[in-house]
């Protein structure tokens, strides 16, 4: 991917969208289906089920909102998100940027039925927040592969959806406070910090950060998450879907290898595409593949995980930049060194980078990557209300 595509992700008057007379721009609407709706009492018990309880719930309206965007080589396309409206007398919203977590299956989507996701976008909706929650690209109602775990298209899904969302609220007689409060857990921590990153910058036109809050993410695969899948600070399980996944993925945009037996042995080589597909569960896909990363990769693509050079090399380094920007506004990164799926290191390597100067790391102890979030997003809303309470 050449620089000048990696920056069109971001501007206004990027390719595709922009020069294609018969398509209009990034951010618009192409269609709205509603998905769900609560009263404040549904809502309350919904959110106790889920064990993210919020005081004094207020009722929720959801949307699938399909909206334009770019594709990762600036090409226009379209993606998907949810969009959770709250049930409240204010005419001006303050917004909550929700990035979830690794989804395999696309209909396992925020937008579609991601149930879990879900219930973490209702959260802050549920306080009186709009929130939305992207589902990234080939993911929902997109078209195509999703392009797992990289950063810059994780942004610009992010960004555009927000673009769409305020549309959609001006139809409803709504509008949004230019100020988002960003947050995300796994993959959707690296997504939060490539968002806040771009909102930090004003590349994104009528929206700022008002606060940035990340859960467990991937920041640095070159010099963290790769090394750890191989190290055994990885569990093997999760090392060997990370690896696949993001392998796969990037092959796609960078063009790592012409065949997947170069990269993947036998007889996994033959059946990783097809577990990618977007239609296979986390089961699924793990069910098919083996048990440590040394029984998946072949002896060179073992090594360029270790020491990546050329496309790999090009592809870690396009999405390890989450970091590096100097915020205007409060960070904080939550992380866990109980975590064996995403080693606390990545929150580390953060704080070390230029974040590292506006940044709050929070440790939460010695529980495991699922526990992060279930002890992150009530203490995240919780911040969010005292830096940009819900008008």
């Amino acid at each position: 991917m050449s620089m000048a595509s990696a920056l069109c992700l971001f501007t206004a008057a990027c390719g595709g969208a922009r020069d294609d007379a018969d398509r209009p721009g990034r951010g618009s609407v192409v269609s709205v289906a509603p998905v769900f709706e609560m009263t404040a009492a549904q809502t309350g018990d919904y959110l106790a089920e889920w064990k993210y309880p919020v005081a004094g719930a207020h009722g929720v309206r959801a949307h699938r909102v399909v909206y334009e965007t770019v594709a990762a080589d600036g090409t226009s396309t379209t993606a998907s998100g949810l969009v959770v409206v709250p049930d409240t007398g204010v005419q001006r919203l303050r917004l909550v940027s929700y990035a979830h977590g690794t989804t395999v299956r696309r209909d396992e989507a925020p937008s579609a039925d991601g149930e879990t996701e879900r219930a973490r976008t209702v959260q802050f909706a549920a306080a009186g927040y709009a929130a939305v929650a992207p589902d990234y690209l080939g993911l929902g109602e997109g078209p195509g592969f999703h392009p797992y775990a990289h950063a810059p298209t994780e942004a610009s899904a992010s960004a555009d959806l927000l673009l769409a969302t305020r549309s959609l609220l001006a139809d409803q007689g709504r509008d949004l406070d230019p100020n988002v409060l960003v947050t995300g857990f796994s993959q959707g921590a690296q997504a939060a910090l490539a968002l806040g990153r771009e909102l930090n910058s004003g590349a994104i036109e009528g929206f700022a950060p008002a606060a940035v809050a990340a859960v467990s993410g991937a920041y640095a695969v070159q010099e963290v998450q790769a090394p750890a899948a191989l190290d055994g600070r990885v569990e093997g399980r999760p090392a060997v879907f990370y690896l696949g996944y993001w392998i796969t993925a990037m092959n796609r945009i960078y063009h790592l290898y012409d065949d997947p037996a170069e990269a993947f042995q036998q007889p996994y080589a033959q059946r990783i595409d097809g577990l990618f597909d977007g239609r296979h569960d986390l089961l699924a896909v793990s069910s098919g593949l083996p048990d440590t990363p040394q029984k998946l990769l072949t002896p060179q693509y073992l090594e360029l995980a270790r020491n990546p050079t050329g496309a790999a090399l090009r592809a870690m380094a396009d999405s390890d930049t989450v970091c590096d920007w100097t915020a205007a506004v409060p960070v904080r990164l939550f992380a866990a060194p109980g975590d064996r799926s995403v080693p606390f290191e990545n929150s580390l390597r953060c704080t070390k980078a230029e974040l590292g100067a506006s940044a709050e790391l929070i440790d939460l102890g010695d529980i495991d990557h699922g526990a992060t979030v279930r002890e992150a997003l009530p203490r995240i809303l919780d911040w969010f209300r005292k830096t940009q309470p819900p008008a």
